[in-house]
């Protein structure tokens, strides 16, 4: 049995898209799920899109990602080079398309671009454009003499007209189509660069390529593809077409979405685990009823036979909950560096921030969440006095008042502002009062914060922010009742 072999293959023409990377991480997972190679091939024929610093940005996401190859441009597995550029450089794709010219499966095409142009038809309200064979029937001496005379010109392929191809796709089964709508498509174009089609080809079969991953916009290139393959005798791979990733409104995922890219969501504040974890979900359904996956147990449970032939929904919703469980399941010490950022943009007061930290890591979805949640570290900002009514402390802006106005003593008076200690004073005062404790934890920490939902209690905050700046709070919120509380009347 041959040793699986996938590769991903991508342009450098920018950021990673989400589809790319789901494509890397299929194939990854294909090969290393039965012991095989992955192999990164860069594709980088198309000079007009290429990037400058795209290429870095491919090994950037891989790396990071944990996709690690095992042949390449640095790993060379014997199957050199690597990048495409460099194959035509030594003639490969030149070479091929010579023996298909001699075979009689492939043909040079001198047509200008104006008589392409002109090939133009209408079908069902679409404007398509097919090749009609024009250079097919141009004799030896008439391609010759063209050739001498420097015309430009590419290598088109022969296809059939009549009958119909067929091929095999592991996840959408048998797809047929009539010969007719296969056009003779370009092999070798104008610059002497191979396109896509042929590259891939010729590459996969040279590399010894198993298993072809890719998303399922190729599916209607796969008869062409096979087309040659059969020309040449070589053995077709196994095709592996991934369902479309589209979002929430069912569209396909594009750059206006903000989230299309892997290094757009780092940006957004992903964790990258999470990323791979969300990203291997839009499309494939492990067996098992779970969703949380390192990428060592994708490997051990990924079955690309159950992958779905529908379109995956991107649901941001979901990945910042899974984004938000990976958060809670990290190192606190990892965490803190990775948060310490985030809690400088908003606090710039000397306090703990370590304490901040574990006081916002389990309630936290992505990083980005953490200014808005702890500012007021840094400063109470204006709010309502409606603000201290809540039902279910039974608490209102008079009872407020008062539970300020008979706390602020206490604390004023207490030495220790450790979070113990705090929270042992006022439990004495909440017994001695009869209160709840809600009703008045809820008051002082309104007054300490100005906002109703936080990531501590009352005497958490106090501890971080000291004893000095508990009371001026206090104090201050006292006032503030008492005037709001006089206007009303």
């Amino acid at each position: 049995m041959n040793r699986v072999r996938t590769r991903f293959a991508p342009s450098p023409t920018g950021r990673m898209h989400v589809g790319n990377l789901r494509t890397a991480l299929y194939a990854y997972l294909i090969a290393k799920h039965q012991g095989g190679d992955f192999i990164l091939r860069i594709e980088d024929t198309d000079q007009e899109r290429f990037m400058e610093g795209a290429l870095e940005i491919i090994y950037r996401t891989l790396e990071k990602t944990g996709l690690i190859h095992d042949e390449g441009p640095d790993k060379d597995g014997g199957c050199g080079p690597y990048v495409q550029s460099q194959r035509c450089e030594m003639g490969i794709y030149q070479k091929y398309a010579q023996q298909l010219i001699e075979q009689g499966d492939a043909y040079y095409c001198f047509c200008t671009p104006e008589r392409l142009e002109s090939l133009k038809s209408s079908v069902s309200d679409k404007e398509i454009r097919i090749y009609d064979k024009h250079c097919l029937g141009l004799s030896k001496e008439e391609v010759q003499a063209k050739l001498d005379a420097g015309e430009s010109h590419v290598i088109r392929f022969n296809m059939p007209t009549e009958g119909t191809t067929s091929f095999h796709d592991d996840i959408y089964g048998v797809i047929t189509v009539p010969n007719e709508e296969l056009e003779d498509l370009i092999l070798i174009k104008t610059d002497g660069y191979p396109t896509y089609n042929f590259a891939n080809v010729v590459d996969d079969h040279l590399m010894g390529v198993t298993h072809v991953v890719r998303g399922n916009e190729y599916l209607s290139s796969a008869p062409k593809y096979n087309r040659i393959y059969e020309a040449f005798g070589w053995e077709v791979p196994t095709y592996v077409h991934c369902p479309l990733i589209t979002n929430e409104e069912h569209q396909k995922l594009s750059k206006r979405s903000g989230h299309s890219s892997y290094e757009d969501l780092l940006e957004q504040g992903f964790l990258t685990e999470a990323i791979v974890n969300f990203v291997a979900l839009l499309g494939w359904s492990p067996s098992e009823n779970r969703e949380i996956y390192s990428l060592k147990e994708l490997t051990e449970a990924f079955d690309y036979r159950h992958m779905s032939k529908s379109p995956a929904v991107f649901d941001i919703v979901k990945l910042k909950w899974m984004n938000g469980e990976y958060i809670k399941a990290m190192d606190e010490e990892a965490f803190y560096e990775m948060a310490l950022p985030w809690l400088q943009k908003s606090i710039s007061r000397d306090v703990d921030f370590k304490k901040i930290a574990k006081m916002v890591q389990t309630r936290i979805e992505v990083l980005p969440d953490i200014p808005e949640m702890v500012d007021f570290f840094q400063e109470v900002l204006p709010y309502e006095t409606s603000m201290y009514a809540h039902k279910k402390m039974k608490s209102t802006p008079e009872t407020s008042l008062t539970v300020l106005e008979e706390a602020l003593p206490l604390l004023e008076s207490q030495e220790d502002y450790g979070n113990d200690a705090l929270f042992e004073t006022l439990s004495a005062y909440v017994k001695e009062k009869g209160y709840k404790t809600g009703y008045v934890m809820w008051p002082i920490r309104t007054a300490l914060s100005g906002k109703q939902m936080t990531p501590a209690g009352a005497t958490e905050i106090m501890e971080v922010i000291g004893k000095e700046e508990s009371l001026r709070r206090i104090r201050q919120a006292i006032e503030k009742l008492k005037k709001d509380l006089q206007e009303i009347g």
